[in-house]
Formats: structure tokens, sequence, C-alpha cells
């Protein structure tokens, strides 16, 4: 064994190249199951971020279904999600090129459904017996985002033509048609909410004819409800967190019946449409998924008997359950094996890789690099506990001197209402196999640990997350694990306006690096889509134009307050956060001297897909630090 070179920390050389960590951004979503055959949708960054319909058969080839120029993403609410449904061996998908569906037999060329101006569509089910779909429906008048009309709508297969079911809310999502198709669920809810602080579950009678009637609000009110689904022998589940965790209910006339009672989230928030946490593989027969204190795991119910059965394995990531009479099928993640689309065996809950998303031959001669994360709880403001996974630099080639702590960098998740997990991420890697620490933090407002925890950031976002994060790396310089002179914070979107207030209103951060994050919170009520229009009546407080708050909590406000270098990266086609918000910080920072630098990524949005581009993102910001942060002097 050769003895490890000696290099301090953050400056030495991994074969973790940035290459490497892109190949591995792309992604698996959406399992679906159709008959014996197994559908999901790879994003290919060397494909400009192209998503795919991939299938497996049967006899266990693998082959891509949906052809090239073709595009499967949903746009609707901007992130999108639900962009395809398949029955029958007949695929329906939304192409992200015109927003329109198309049908597709498997094997044959997609012909287009839909023809319907500025419009998108998404989370479609298939309604078979009226040849149709029920799809969610936006519409964008002269491509205005911010006052877009959404509506449930029933497509008829064969003609296009359209047919409104539901109008006038603000927002739906999850249509489900009853086995026998005579009965409908699905969620909406109304600004200023969103789906996870209040969302209406809705339930009405299918005429023949398609339209609906005898309709009633089955569940709705000061708790967010997810995933109706209608279960083989027609009884209605979904699930609710009114008692703090997300749980799984039951839903009749005569009332509402907690079947999976558990200090356990079963639940996510819903960013995304078409998500599913939990499926039916039989009348008596559940399966579910949960997260606690950032594991994942599986489990079975008995419905007949009530009976839980978790199963043994456990993830750090865990998403889009599907099931049939012989399947299960998932998306899952460990902390040492990327993600991956995978059946499970019901009776052991063993898990099959069909389609990992980095293979085991990429992985040889690097898994030696891998740094594990490791779970903490540190003390924050107001004497509360805060969460997050810390993974030690790691790289059997080098050693730094005895007399080195090492940089740290401070990741801020997204959303704010969302939550970071331990699942093997080689862009992580990446910065532990050069010497850095990391911390991905699950600050207070995160999900996963309970409604309470997510309401800490009520009218407190730009304040409890900024203390976490800054108490997170606190505690971990105060134990000897970082250097407190280079501690910097990134983050993206929202993440990304936790790391400006960080750096802007506080001295704890050496340098940072924003990701299409927001400065301006003024321009983020006024200017941003509608999905999140209203956002930040929960996280500041109802906007009006002379609100003291947004602007005192905006660090555009306060660039003489920021002394730190800064990188900024964002999409020059950014429909949620505008790239103007980003120009306008680094502006004031190069007109004070402050080492600063601007990425503006053509062809890209809110969050970058095309490989060359996460490639350029992640070297430019290695670069940036190891001219304004790793020079730091030491400390003793």
């Amino acid at each position: 064994m050769v003895d490890p070179q000696i290099g301090s920390f953050g400056s030495w050389v991994s074969p973790i190249t940035a290459d490497a960590a892109v190949a591995e951004t792309g992604t698996l979503a959406e399992p679906r199951i159709d008959g014996d055959d197994v559908y999901w949708i790879e994003g290919r960054p060397l494909e400009k971020g192209r998503n795919v319909v991939v299938a497996r058969a049967a006899d266990g080839a693998i082959s891509d279904v949906t052809p090239a120029p073709f595009n499967v993403r949903s746009q609707v609410y901007s992130y999108g999600g639900g962009s395809y449904a398949v029955r029958n061996g007949v695929l329906y998908f939304v192409n992200f090129g015109d927003g329109q569906i198309y049908r597709q037999v498997v094997g044959d060329t997609p012909t287009r459904i839909t023809s319907s101006a500025n419009c998108l569509f998404a989370d479609m089910c298939v309604d078979v017996p009226r040849n149709r779909l029920i799809a969610i429906k936006e519409e964008r008048p002269d491509g205005d985002v911010i006052h877009a009309i959404h509506k449930l709508v029933a497509i008829d297969i064969a003609t296009g033509y359209e047919a409104t079911l539901d109008s006038g809310c603000d927002f739906y999502a999850s249509p489900t048609l009853s086995p026998d198709g005579s009965k409908l669920a699905w969620l909406s809810w109304q600004h200023p909410n969103m789906p996870w602080t209040s969302s209406r579950l809705n339930v009405a009678s299918l005429d023949p004819a398609g339209a609906l009637t005898d309709r009633q609000i089955a569940q709705g009110g000061s708790e967010s409800v997810f995933q109706p689904q209608w279960a083989p022998d027609g009884r209605l589940y979904f699930i609710s967190d009114r008692t703090n965790f997300w749980n799984i209910y039951r839903w009749n006339a005569s009332g509402v019946e907690h079947i999976l009672a558990r200090d356990a989230e079963f639940g996510v928030p819903q960013w995304q449409l078409g998500l599913s946490t939990y499926a039916f593989l039989s009348p008596d027969v559940l399966i579910y998924s949960f997260v606690q204190n950032g594991t994942w795991r599986l489990g079975r119910l008995d419905l007949a008997t009530s009976t839980a059965h978790d199963y043994r394995t456990e993830f750090s990531s865990l998403s889009g359950v599907r099931a049939s009479a012989t399947t299960v099928v998932v998306r899952c993640a460990t902390s040492t094996s990327p993600p991956a689309i995978a059946t499970v065996d019901v009776n052991s809950g063993a898990v099959s890789p069909i389609r990992p998303l980095v293979g085991s031959d990429r992985l040889q001669g690097i898994q030696n690099y891998f740094s594990a994360p490791q779970p903490i709880e540190f003390p924050t403001s107001n004497g509360e506990i805060a969460h997050g996974f810390y993974y030690p630099p790691h790289n059997p080639d080098w050693q730094a001197p005895a007399s080195e702590k090492p940089p740290l960098l401070v990741k801020s998740h997204g959303g704010p209402t969302t939550a970071t997990d331990s699942s093997l991420n080689l862009s992580v890697q990446f910065w532990t196999s050069r010497g850095f620490g990391v911390l991905d933090v699950n600050y207070r407002g995160s999900t996963g640990y309970g409604r309470k925890y997510r309401e800490r950031l009520y009218g407190q976002w730009g304040v409890m997350d900024v203390m976490d994060c800054i108490s997170g790396a606190k505690f971990l310089a105060a134990r000897g694990d970082a250097d407190p002179r280079k501690l910097a914070v990134t983050g993206g979107s929202a993440g990304g306006y936790t790391t400006l207030c960080g750096l802007t209103f506080h001295a704890e951060f050496a340098a940072g690096a924003s990701y299409y994050g927001i400065s301006d919170l003024v321009a983020l009520a006024t200017e941003t889509h509608k999905f999140e229009l209203h956002y930040t009546d929960w996280l500041i407080e109802p906007f009006r134009p002379d609100s003291a708050l947004y602007h005192d909590r905006s660090p555009i406000n306060f660039t003489e307050k920021l002394s730190v270098p800064v990188i900024f990266l964002h999409g020059k086609d950014d429909p949620v956060v505008p790239i103007n918000q980003a120009q306008r910080m680094y502006s004031a920072l190069q007109g004070r001297n402050i080492p600063t630098c601007l990425l503006i990524f053509q062809d890209e949005k809110h969050g970058f897909r095309q490989s060359a581009h996460l490639r350029q993102a992640l070297e430019a910001e290695l670069l940036f630090y190891s001219m304004n942060l790793t020079r730091v002097p030491l400390a003793s």
C-alpha cells in the first residue's frame, strides 16, 4: 500500500471528476406498470436534458419507447410531473416542445391528440370505457404564467375534443378513477395555500356520458391531503397530515378511518404531479413507503387485519411506488448505491434493480473515495434542534497536515418545503474527495419530520433556515470537523435565497454560491409563476408593496453588507426566479470590487439539465473556492 500524499484540504486530486459527477446527474423517475411491462422516465444530460420513456418487457429486454426528438416532460405548475400514462400497451405522454399530449402504440410513431395553443397538460389517467383521458390543463393566455387558468378536463382520445369536468379552483391534481369507472376522485386547492398547507379531496360519480354528478368535498380544511387512490374493491384511500404526520386513511360515506398511524411521513410535498408513495397489490394488500428521521422504508399492510410489516431494507430515498397483482416497482437509492428503478419482492422486501442510474462498471475504481454520510442533530436558535447529513473529507490517496482543519461546504436545499436525503450523489463526493467537508442541512421547515417541524418556517423564511445552516456549521467547527475561517454556503432556488441571506446578513461564511437563487422577495412575490405566487404569504407575510419584512429580508436591498465572494449561476430562461435578480446582485458586488462571477446558461430554465452546463457549473464553483476560500490563512 502506498502512503498517502500530504496536501492541504481542498486541494486533493480526485478520480471523481466533474464529468463523472455530471454523468450521474441524469434522472430516473415516474415508474409505471402495464401488464408484465415496467416503464419509467430517464432524463439524459448528454442529450441536452431530453426525457425518454423506457420500458422493460416481460422477457427482460430494456428499450427506449419514445423516439427522438420527443421529450417527455410536463410544464404544468412549472415543475411538471405526471407527464405520461400507459394502458394496454398504449402510451400517452406530454411532449415538452409543444406541451401537447401524444398517443403511441408501443413500437409505432407517436401521433398528437391535443392541439390547444398556449395550453399544457399533465397528470393523466386513462378512462378506458369512454376512450378518453382525464388530465390537468393549464391555459397560459399569451404565455402568461402568472394568470394561468387550471381545469380538470376530459380529452377524447380519438378526436382530441376537450370537455371541462371541473373549473374555478386555482389548482388541481391527482385525478383517479374507481376500478369500475363509476367514480372520480381528485385534489384541489386555492390561493394563498400550497398543497402542503391546505388542500381538498373531491369525490364525484360519473354518469354514462362521463359528466360529474353527486359531487362532494370528502376532506379539506387545515390539512394537507395527498394521493387519493381507489383500492381494487372500490374503497377510496388517501394520505393526510391531520395528526401532524402524513398518514394513510380510508374514506367512505360513514366517515374516515385512520388505517396506519405512525409518527412517520407516508406522504411528500406535491412540488410535482404524479407522485405515489403507496399502491395496492390486491384488494387485501397495500404496499406503503414512509420516511422517519431521514430514513425511508417499505412495508406491506394486510387490510383485512390491519397488520403492518415493515421490510428490513433501508433507503436514503424512495419514490414512485407502483404495484400490480404480481409486481411492485419503485425508484430507490441508498448512501452507497445510486438511484435505480427496481422491483420489490412482496414477501421479503428484497430489491432487484432494473435500471441503475450509474452502472457498476462506472463506479469501479472510485467507490473507495466515497464519504459516508453521518446523520446529525444539532442545537439551533430558540432552544430547538435541526437535522442534517455530514460528509467528512475522504480520499485514500491524500492526507492533510495535522495542523489543518478542512473547509466546510454547507448545502441548503431548495423548496424550501422539501428535504435533502443521503442518497449517493457524486456531486457531493466530488467535494469530499478533494478535501472539503459537506453539511447537507434539513433546516426547520423541511419535510420528513412532521407538520409541526415543517411549520417552524411559517413567517420565518430567511431567518430560521439561515440560522440552522449557521448553527450546523458552527457545531461542526466546534467539534473540530471544520475550519471556522473556511465556511462556505451554497444552494439552489430557495436554497439560493438562504445562501444569500446567510452571506448578506451574517458574518460566519467566507464565500458562497447561489444557483438560480432569490435575492428580491418583492420581485418573487410579483413576478413569479402562479403556483408560487402566494407562497411567500406563508413564508413571510401576505404581500403588500410597502411591506417592511419583504424589504428587510431581501439581500438585494443590503448589498453594502455583503463583503465576501459570491458566484452566481443562473438559467437564462428561468420562469421561477427571473435572471435579473442574479444580475442585480452581481452588478452590486462588482461595483464594490468584491470577487464575484456570474454564469448565465443558455436554453436552461429553473435548474440545469444539460451535461455541459452541469459540468461547467461544478468546475466553476470549485475554481471560485480555490481562489477565494481555500487560500484563506489556516486556522490555528
